[in-house]
């Protein structure tokens, strides 16, 4: 956490944990916000639970304890998708919604994408942890993320599989049933034009689906273009922020 002004709170994809959000730190804490990281469990510092939870919850929690009533979410993949579900579940504290390639509960994945799945859960459980991080940086990082990006990519995703395949039992976060049409907030919601066919979809079909969104896709990134192009994307971030804080 660092700064002061209106809130922000970072959500990390489920390729990184909140180290993704490098790039866009001191940018953001310059520009006048409070900005907010965490992990989610499993990610980063954060073990895995022992115990049932939900992530939902946990945002809740991490807010209530940090004293925010009302935040802006920048939400990247799954935490796109954690962004959207925790903004139609608490509308009144969210003021907006910056998506980048957001997930989405809703979507059906496409034959490739399912099988991307389990090429990467036959190199984990067979052992093979450095050709499953391979698959990773390989998939998820557009053309313009350099060498840097990449070893950090690589670093985040090796740590995330060490973590989670410490525990004896897998605990599965619980689901909570949300509409995300209640999702109120301002939305801006940006798709990469060389990520992957489904998540190109999600991107438009999530703003299609918010009452109150714009999408864009940006011609240059892959999955993670906080990554790719960070200094690009802290300008696309502040600008929209002061946007709808003014408004």
């Amino acid at each position: 956490m660092a700064g002061d002004g209106p809130a922000v709170l970072l959500l990390h994809s489920s390729v990184c944990d909140r180290r993704m959000w490098d790039g866009q730190w001191d940018a953001l804490r310059e520009a006048g916000y409070r900005v907010v990281r965490c992990d989610f469990r499993g990610f980063g510092e954060t073990p895995c639970a022992d115990a049932p939870y939900s992530n939902l919850t946990d945002l809740e929690e991490l807010l209530d304890e940090l004293g925010i009533d009302r935040v802006s979410l920048v939400g990247s993949s799954f935490g796109g998708n954690m962004a959207t579900q925790f903004a139609a579940l608490h509308p009144e504290r969210v003021h907006s919604l910056t998506l980048l390639c957001p997930g989405s509960s809703l979507h059906e994945p496409s034959a490739d994408l399912v099988a991307w799945g389990e090429r990467e859960e036959e190199l984990i459980e067979s052992g093979r942890l450095d050709e499953a991080v391979e698959l990773n940086v390989d998939t998820w990082l557009g053309p313009d993320a350099d060498e840097a990006a990449r070893a950090k990519v690589r670093l985040m995703q090796r740590n995330a599989f060490e973590l989670q395949l410490a525990p004896e039992e897998e605990v599965q976060p619980t689901t909570i049933e949300v509409d995300v049409r209640n999702a109120v907030a301002p939305a801006l919601v940006f798709g990469g034009r060389h990520d992957v066919d489904d998540f190109r979809r999600i991107a438009a079909d999530v703003a299609a689906l918010l009452p109150n969104a714009e999408h864009r896709e940006l011609p240059w990134a892959g999955h993670l273009p906080a990554l790719e192009r960070p200094a690009e994307v802290s300008e696309l971030l502040i600008a929209h922020l002061a946007e709808v804080w003014k408004a």
